[in-house]
């Protein structure tokens, strides 16, 4: 993927317009290769925090929705009054969509059955147990929902290169667009690793193999590079989810059973310590 223009003047917050007030700052990243490192470490502690606090908590899918959404939303807030790009602040809210995208595609798309729970359960936190949709039919809404939202992008004007997003409605309609994405991209996970017979390593194997193909064709010229970077950014989070479940579930199931906390630990450092890479890397430019 090519590299973001710098914004040499930290005076300047974008292009100029009848409405200034439209414009902000550049604050998304580059997109290099340390971008989709660290968004790949995002979504798979995206699903092993989210399973934790669901799954291990034992707070229920319907509960952990709600709470990791509102999370969600006080990231998000605290990007979009961002005057300038802040790795934390944007690898935060990347986070939090994965977090939050794993509990709302399991609501979706599970229930209390014992396919779902471990140790003989037959409910999982208070509320709604799940409104078991199905993989299919779940990833079907989802899918709706993303081709909305970029059908309204497209009708408002605002470009699809991350690099170019200097507005505030750009930057809103591409945090909507990640939400979507990250929890379709669980959903197809969780299928591939649940329902499809890979397994998590198959799985993982399969969506990194779609992924190798998708950065070959960013050699030839008629494939837009924006369309591949879409594509390969709904994909990163199965890949996120399947490399999680297969860090998390039981030997018998084909995990290593590292468990939720201690694999949500490590890779909480991980991810912060390339957070502050990033910070160190950004100041100096």
């Amino acid at each position: 993927m090519d590299k973001s223009e710098l914004v040499t003047d930290p005076s300047v917050t974008g292009p100029r317009a009848a409405d200034p007030g439209t414009y902000v700052m550049k604050k998304l990243p580059e997109v290099t290769l340390a971008f989709w490192v660290m968004k790949i470490a995002a979504t798979t502690l995206g699903e092993t925090a989210g399973d934790l606090f669901a799954q291990t908590l034992k707070l229920g899918y319907f509960l952990t929705t709600i709470l990791l959404f509102l999370i969600f939303v006080i990231t998000l807030v605290v990007q979009l009054r961002s005057r300038r790009y802040n790795p934390f602040f944007y690898w935060t809210v990347i986070l939090s969509t994965s977090m939050a995208g794993t509990t709302m595609s399991d609501f979706m798309n599970r229930d209390a059955s014992a396919k779902y729970l471990s140790g003989g359960a037959t409910s999982l936190g208070w509320g709604p147990q799940g409104l078991g949709l199905g993989y299919p039919a779940g990833a079907a809404i989802l899918i709706s929902l993303l081709i909305v939202i970029f059908t309204v992008w497209r009708m408002t004007g605002q470009t699809f290169v991350i690099r170019d997003i200097v507005t505030f409605r750009g930057e809103a309609l591409f945090w909507a667009a990640i939400l979507v994405s990250n929890t379709l991209g669980t959903s197809m996970g969780d299928f591939l690793s649940d329902s499809s017979g890979l397994g998590y390593a198959g799985g993982a194997l399969l969506v990194g193999g779609v992924l190798a193909v998708l950065l070959a064709l960013t050699r030839v010229p008629v494939v837009p590079n924006v369309l591949l970077f879409w594509f390969a950014f709904v994909l990163t989070r199965p890949l996120g989810a399947t490399a999680g479940d297969f860090l998390t579930k039981p030997v018998a199931k084909g995990g290593l059973d590292l468990g939720t906390a201690g694999s949500s630990a490590a890779l909480l450092a991980i991810l912060i310590g390339l957070m502050g890479y990033a910070h160190v890397k950004e100041r100096r430019s």
